[in-house]
């Protein structure tokens, strides 16, 4: 096959988000015969199989995973394409990354005006690390994201979005935090490596020359918050999410010295990168950064 036909692309992805022909085929308005016949094009021009029949369903096969993530690529360019040459409304879809304490706790009220002003354009979230929701910005997976400094800007256009107030919460029944050194062994949980608000953590300790414990890493604010309810070690988080969390109660909460104290949120897009509906959402960001 010479090229990718987005058509085809298009038929094949129906397929494997609903797992069969007949499905895919009444979701695209289309006779069966012909999703079937397209997909049969597909495969033979591609010299593969894609799918695989599994209790009544078909299931990608490895070969059909991988064209499924090139697929929505190139289609969601193709929206892009099609959406920037017609007359310059907002439309089509925006994927966005962001990490999970801003889409829990600056991100609803945003959403919620943009939706309401550009009801054409479909948002999708995509949650993650800062560093890894720029690798995905590199990669043409999300077409923005919302990150923490510090993060990686080679390649990268941005506006400041938010400023978030970082505090250190620690288990009620333990001993007050004052100081690094009073982290000497502890324990320290957090999010993967890529989080910008670990590494602030770790920046703190190294200069104050302190060697923490172990690290325990989670993937949710509500898992961090409980395990330092629990007794299990210390974390930093924006107060914005205890608030979310209603669980400044149950931690000891210390505020950590300037600059740490203070993380900027950007929304960074690839250099160069234009759409409108990335337009519209960096015009809603100014009357809402926090200060």
């Amino acid at each position: 096959m010479r090229n990718l036909d987005l058509d085809a692309l298009q038929i094949f992805k129906a397929v494997a988000e609903r797992g069969g022909v007949a499905r895919a085929a009444a979701h695209l308005n289309r006779v069966q015969s012909n999703v079937s016949t397209r997909l049969r094009q597909l495969e033979a021009g591609l010299g593969t199989t894609l799918f695989q029949r599994q209790n009544r369903r078909l299931v990608l096969s490895a070969q059909g995973r991988l064209l499924l993530d090139y697929a929505e690529r190139l289609l969601r360019l193709s929206d892009e394409a099609q959406a920037a040459l017609r007359d310059g409304t907002p439309r089509g879809l925006l994927r966005v990354g962001t990490m999970e304490s801003t889409a829990a706790a600056r991100l609803p009220p945003i959403l919620a005006a943009y939706h309401g002003a550009w009801p054409q354009v479909r948002i999708e979230l995509v949650s993650g690390t800062s560093g890894g929701l720029v690798n995905k910005v590199h990669s043409g997976e999300i077409e923005a994201a919302f990150v923490a400094q510090p993060y990686a800007e080679d390649g990268l256009d941005g506006v400041p979005a938010f400023t978030e107030d970082l505090v250190l919460i620690s288990p009620l029944a333990g001993a007050p935090v004052t100081r690094a050194q009073d982290l000497r062994d502890t324990t320290l949980i957090a999010f993967s490596t890529g989080c910008s608000y670990r590494r602030i953590l770790e920046a703190w300790l190294a200069q104050e020359s302190v060697a923490a414990g172990r690290i325990m890493e989670f993937a949710s604010y509500h898992a961090i918050v409980a395990c330092v309810a629990a007794g299990a070690g210390v974390a930093v988080v924006p107060r914005s999410v205890l608030g979310v969390l209603q669980a400044g109660a149950t931690l000891r909460v210390c505020a950590l010295p300037l600059p740490l104290a203070r993380a900027r949120t950007m929304l960074v897009w690839r250099r160069g990168h234009q759409s409108p509906a990335l337009d519209a959402l960096r015009a809603e960001l100014p009357d809402r950064v926090a200060g």
